[in-house]
């Protein structure tokens, strides 16, 4: 078999090498790229591989038509919305991705996100730079606030339970039931907007979930309410939410994800926004995280290998 790594994984050259060392003695070879998006350079990259291996860069559909020999695309990454898997699944590609090596790391950002926010981190940081004081800018705790998951997985349970050890009462709106201690109730998304001091979203972008939040939800949200979004960019209308908190109908947002992926332009509507934590897509990105990432990925790849697919998508 030959397998491709289309893109970096974010972990040492030490890693990437012990892997191919292993591959190659299983009488496989091995090929690693630097990250490229132009579709033709993905297409003769991948023109005669058996195995595509990729992290988060968006993969061109025409490396799945020209690509004769492709069996299985192994993503390093939890989503896969930037890859094209129903054309794979048509042609009879197995998909794997590396569902949960982030789960820790991003529940703990959104952890980070809700005190900043809620404590004013951001701007009394620029008071104390030029030489002000904290005054007017006293903020609130954690503990005691309603916070709601949109997206109980295994990611919003995460954050669910750090949630829960601050003090916090938790709601959940997910599509299946939800069972977990850090729970609290279930509720439908109107109510868990209206009754939220903080939403928090950790859904997968799909067809029902692309563009979620939008203007009547932000309407019916508390105007001392919070929203964090470290799911997809594409779940929340950015005008909408611009408009939002410039006009004081919530009382601040992070965002750590956007339509397209960092950097980003710099007239993108959430840049100049008040009370906004943004930051380039750095969730996911702990260098545990990414040493576990690696591990699950080549997992996986060794795993269909040996003829038994794990983590299928």
């Amino acid at each position: 078999m030959k397998v491709v790594l289309l893109e970096e994984l974010g972990v040492s050259q030490d890693v990437i090498e012990k892997h191919a060392k292993k591959l190659e003695a299983m009488g496989h070879t091995f090929e690693a790229f630097p990250k490229d998006t132009d579709p033709k350079v993905q297409a003769q990259r991948s023109r005669d591989a058996d195995v595509i291996m990729l992290a988060n860069m968006p993969l061109d559909k025409s490396v799945i038509d020209t690509a004769a020999n492709l069996k299985f695309i192994d993503i390093s990454f939890t989503g896969v919305d930037h890859v094209p898997v129903a054309e794979a699944k048509a042609k009879g590609i197995a998909v794997s991705n590396a569902s949960g090596y982030a789960t820790q790391a991003v529940a703990e950002l959104c952890i980070s996100f809700m005190i900043q926010l809620l404590r004013n981190v951001k701007q009394t940081e620029e008071r104390c730079r030029t030489g002000g004081t904290k005054a007017g800018l006293v903020g609130n705790l954690l503990c005691g606030k309603t916070v709601g998951i949109i997206g109980a997985g295994a990611i919003g349970k995460k954050t669910a339970a750090l949630c829960k050890a601050f003090g916090c009462n938790v709601i959940a709106y997910s599509r299946s039931q939800v069972s977990d201690p850090a729970i609290d109730a279930q509720v439908s998304l109107e109510q868990l907007l209206q009754e939220a001091d903080i939403v928090s979203l950790h859904c997968p972008l799909t067809d029902q979930t692309r563009g979620l939040i939008g203007a009547d939800q932000l309407a019916l949200m508390k105007k001392t309410a919070i929203l964090i979004n470290t799911a997809r960019g594409a779940v929340v209308d950015s005008a909408a939410l611009a408009a939002a908190l410039k006009d004081g109908q919530i009382a601040g947002a992070a965002c750590d994800v956007f339509e397209m992926e960092p950097p980003l332009p710099q007239d993108h509507p959430l840049l100049d926004c008040p009370n906004t934590i943004v930051t380039p897509h750095i969730a996911f990105a702990s260098a545990e995280s990414m040493e576990m990432r690696a591990d699950i990925v080549f997992g996986s790849l060794y795993s269909w290998l040996d003829g038994k697919q794990i983590n299928a998508v």
